[in-house]
């Protein structure tokens, strides 16, 4: 099985309600597809969501690295060799990790279906269901506290709380949505890098001399401030994690030498796809550290190959926070994994799935 042809589309989903965080608000999924077909008529597919803010990538920017500099060093190569596929992927040029993210998804699906079995059991196996958590978007009080008590109805026993735009409010936020849903919804606060790190320390005690229990904190301080982050998960009792502040395996191996988190935010858009990503939850297991596995905006092709990831890697990433498809207003995917509210299962066809995507508009 050799690649043959390599296209892109663009795929827009609209959000049931506005995502917002301490960096951006988003209405509507708008991501760039990569659709891969191979000599023997089978057809590998990847996404590339923009978040020019978080990776630095634009659908511009997404487009033109796989087009012209990614993508043609892929043609005419074999699908079994994987290992040489990832290393083109990944040697072809700095950063634009987004881009190589959805090459490798693409590489992988294709690489399942030439050996007939889903993803996660070429990838390790286990069990092929996974919970996620839901975002909580930032926004006034009380219209957090009735997102957090809906979600909760819908079934969902974690809540990723989004702070990080004034932190007396973020407080009493957090504070609302406790009471709200004490003793049935698990609380993840996700700062966005909203904080210094006295802010983020001085919040914290408030929440914890309060009362409020949280399962982590995540990234209080900008993406480059370690010591910052450190500072933070050396002063307060609840577990701090690493996201913006950690894309590939390097900087996770200098994140766990300076102690500066206690778990990691592995995303296949900042590790530039699967391979970074399952050495990324090797180095945490090898250290005993926690991973959870998230992601962007994204529809549910590419969160279906971070699902396979969760699945295969479930013994060190322990947390998951793929909500992206169920903050969509409709799934545009036929076949592949199943996305029911907080439940996710994989099924047992090939590679990711995937049968057919609605609503594709090719990119010339």
């Amino acid at each position: 099985m050799k690649i043959q042809r390599i296209q892109l589309a663009m795929l827009r989903v609209p959000l049931k309600t506005p995502f917002k965080t301490a960096l951006r608000t988003v209405t509507a999924v708008e991501d760039v597809v990569v659709i891969v077909t191979t000599d023997t008529g089978h057809v590998g597919y990847g996404e590339a969501p923009p978040t020019a803010v978080i990776t630095g990538d634009t659908h511009g920017s997404i487009i033109e690295a796989i087009g012209k500099v990614i993508g043609p060093r892929l043609i005419g190569q074999e699908v079994a060799d994987l290992n040489r596929l990832t290393g083109l992927i990944q040697g072809a040029m700095e950063n634009n990790f987004s881009a190589k993210a959805a090459l490798e998804i693409a590489v992988y699906d294709l690489w399942g279906q030439l050996y007939g079995a889903p993803l996660y059991k070429l990838l390790g196996g286990g069990d092929p269901v996974v919970t996620t958590d839901i975002t909580i978007s930032v926004d006034y009080i009380d219209k957090m506290v009735a997102d957090s008590v809906a979600a909760v109805e819908r079934g969902f026993a974690a809540l990723k709380i989004k702070v990080g735009k004034d932190m007396g409010v973020d407080i009493e936020r957090v504070k609302a949505i406790h009471a709200a849903v004490e003793g049935r919804a698990l609380l993840r606060l996700d700062a966005n890098q909203g904080w210094t790190a006295k802010q983020a320390v001085k919040a914290m005690h408030a929440l914890e001399d309060a009362g409020v229990h949280l399962e982590l904190l995540e990234q209080p301080v900008k993406a480059k401030d370690i010591e910052g982050l450190k500072y933070v998960t050396d002063r307060v009792d609840t577990p701090v994690m690493a996201d913006e502040s950690v894309f590939g395996p390097a900087e996770v191996i200098d994140l766990i030498r300076r102690r500066a988190a206690d778990i990691i935010n592995i995303k296949l858009m900042k590790t530039g796809g699967i391979s970074n990503a399952i050495r990324i939850a090797d180095i945490a297991g090898m250290h005993g550290i926690e991973c959870m596995i998230g992601c962007m905006l994204e529809t549910s092709i590419s969160v279906a190959a971070a699902v396979h990831v969760a699945v295969a890697k479930a013994n060190v990433i322990t947390k998951v926070d793929l909500d992206g498809p169920s903050l969509c207003a409709f799934n545009p995917v036929d076949g592949g994994v199943i996305f029911n509210e907080s439940e996710i299962t994989v099924t047992d066809a090939p590679g990711l799935g995937i049968r057919e995507i609605r609503g594709l508009e090719p990119i010339a």
